[in-house]
């Protein structure tokens, strides 16, 4: 298989901050928009997975959002009590916080400024989801279509992720190498809910990178904090006219699946379609339902 055109990392300046970036594809074709959740550098979109999407004829644009990878890091803002921002949260007071979903919709926008995208089709996942959905909400004109992968919709009522993957998404990760590569390891077995061989084949190479490209554990508590403050967008997707595909895992240990199904359900005439076996994970072995779909609903 040819392997499409991939660009060096790059960087643009929006939003106040800059955004390392880098594409797959030719810049004529259909642009999409990859954006990755809580704590995710871009690289969580797989080379593999960006190269078979621009095979499918799209111009594949993915980033770091603010506070991960080499994008602009808010440490002058501090480090957030993440625990204390849940339980005020719980008891229905306001949470002050340094960014929203808002501003990091807002980043994308002006990422697609810097690259000349009039209109993109959005592709999020987990936190990235969230922000897909606020950038649909926000900013309708510039959205072809919707596709929010294993996500939410923030609201209250919705269930809970397993104690298993709260422990994972509360354990910073160690700031050694070998203790990172041990943790990773450890993290992925739970949120992939299975065994799979090919990507713990790979796992060792992709913590490798993640790490030398940097981690930011005060960042990763910030777009936590994000995520809280920002609340649900169940009533404001009830707005949405873009045309929105949800993807969501049977077996997803995070973001339960009803969670996916609640967003295709407040979303007016949004497509659902449940992975089966799918954890918190784009795991290798679900790339060709994943890229199937989206190409299906990215027209």
């Amino acid at each position: 298989m040819p392997i499409e055109p991939h660009t060096a990392e790059a960087y643009v300046k929006t939003n106040g901050i800059e955004l390392c970036y880098d594409t797959f594809g030719d810049a004529k074709s259909p642009p999409i928009l990859l954006i990755m959740g809580l704590a995710a550098q871009m690289i969580a979109w797989d080379d593999g997975f960006c190269d078979l999407l621009a095979a499918r004829g799209y111009y594949v644009v993915r980033f770091d959002n603010r506070d991960a990878g080499r994008s602009t890091r808010l440490d002058a803002a501090g480090t957030p009590n993440v625990a204390a921002a849940l339980l005020a949260s719980m008891q229905g007071q306001k949470i002050d916080a340094p960014y929203l979903l808002s501003d990091m919709a807002d980043d994308v926008i002006g990422l697609m400024g810097a690259l000349d995208i009039a209109k993109a089709h959005i592709v999020g996942a987990s936190m990235g989801g969230a922000i897909a959905q606020t950038l649909a909400i926000e900013h309708p004109d510039r959205l072809r279509t919707l596709t929010s992968i294993m996500s939410t919709t923030g609201a209250a009522n919705l269930p809970a992720p397993t104690p298993e993957a709260m422990k994972v998404l509360f354990t910073p990760a160690p700031p050694d190498l070998a203790g990172y590569l041990e943790n990773y390891a450890r993290t992925w077995n739970v949120l992939r809910a299975g065994s799979f061989p090919l990507d713990e084949a790979r796992d060792l190479e992709r913590a490798r990178r993640i790490f030398e490209r940097g981690l930011n554990p005060s960042g990763v508590a910030r777009q936590m904090l994000a995520m809280i403050a920002s609340g649900s967008r169940k009533k404001a997707l009830a707005a949405v006219r873009a045309p929105t595909l949800v993807l969501h895992g049977d077996a997803d240990p995070l973001v339960p699946l009803a969670c996916g199904i609640d967003t295709a359900e407040s979303v007016p005439g949004a497509k659902l379609v449940i992975l089966k076996g799918m954890g918190h994970a784009l795991s290798i072995p679900y790339w060709p339902q994943i890229i199937d779909a989206i190409a299906a609903h990215a027209v």
